[in-house]
């Protein structure tokens, strides 16, 4: 049986904005796969993201997307990739039915096979009932719920998220988490960033730690809390004293 590629694999990243932003990454995220990236604000979370994306040139080094070389084959990386940034784009004039028929449509989906697709995400991110009201309207939960089933119409097998609960409430938050399982069990792999340590805690399979564009610790939660002072301390605990922060306040 052939193994499958990694969903992701970054080697030697680089980018810099006159400063180091991302600085020598290494990262492989395998398919199927919860993994969160922490880091404080200007760590190079989000620069990493959007290279992976193909919205950013890196300097430097390789990226390969379910094995595929981004920068020699973008358009057929970009098909297998979703990108769900921490404010996305959202067409307030169309309704959450007609954004999926034209997010779909922008991915050479066939109307038989994005309908389907489109009203189960709907109904499971329980939206159906709101499918032919304007977006203009919604709440930012439904609004968030909306774009990631936007993300999701073509089936990606690495979704990207850029703090996708924050300002969610309890409700859409859990909606949100119980389909990002889902993805997973389905074997994509999710990669998530974000300033909710107790989300990486409960859902991620492996958590990285990045500081200065570097990735400095990595594991599940079990093997970070050993990288602390403390053998009990907690993920806050760990990512504070290994960015440096514990005298400042999480990010």
């Amino acid at each position: 049986m052939t193994e499958k590629p990694d969903a992701l694999r970054l080697r030697n990243l680089q980018k810099s904005f006159g400063k180091k932003a991302v600085d020598g990454l290494d990262l492989t995220i395998r398919p199927g796969e919860f993994y969160a990236l922490l880091g404080a604000n200007g760590a190079g979370k989000t620069t990493t993201l959007r290279m992976v994306a193909g919205l950013l040139q890196p300097d430097a080094g390789e990226i390969f997307v379910d094995g595929i070389d981004v920068r020699k084959n973008p358009i057929e990386a970009k098909r297998r990739i979703a990108w769900l940034p921490d404010e996305p784009l959202l067409y307030d004039k169309l309704s959450p039915l007609e954004y999926l028929e034209f997010v779909a449509g922008l991915w050479g989906m066939k109307a038989e096979e994005a309908g389907p697709r489109a009203e189960n995400l709907l109904r499971r991110l329980n939206l159906w009932e709101q499918r032919n009201q304007r977006c203009e309207g919604f709440s930012r939960g439904m609004r968030q719920k909306t774009v990631l089933a936007g993300a999701l119409i073509h089936a990606p097998r690495l979704l990207m998220l850029d703090e996708p609960l924050t300002g969610l409430d309890a409700g859409a938050a859990r909606q949100v988490k119980d389909i990002l399982a889902e993805q997973t069990r389905a074997g994509v792999a999710v990669v998530l960033t974000t300033h909710i340590l107790e989300v990486a805690e409960k859902l991620a399979d492996r958590i990285g730690i990045i500081a200065e564009g570097k990735l400095i610790a990595e594991g599940d939660l079990n093997h970070l809390k050993t990288l602390g002072a403390a053998q009990a301390a907690s993920l806050e605990e760990v990512f504070l004293e290994l960015t440096g922060l514990r005298n400042g306040a999480a990010a």
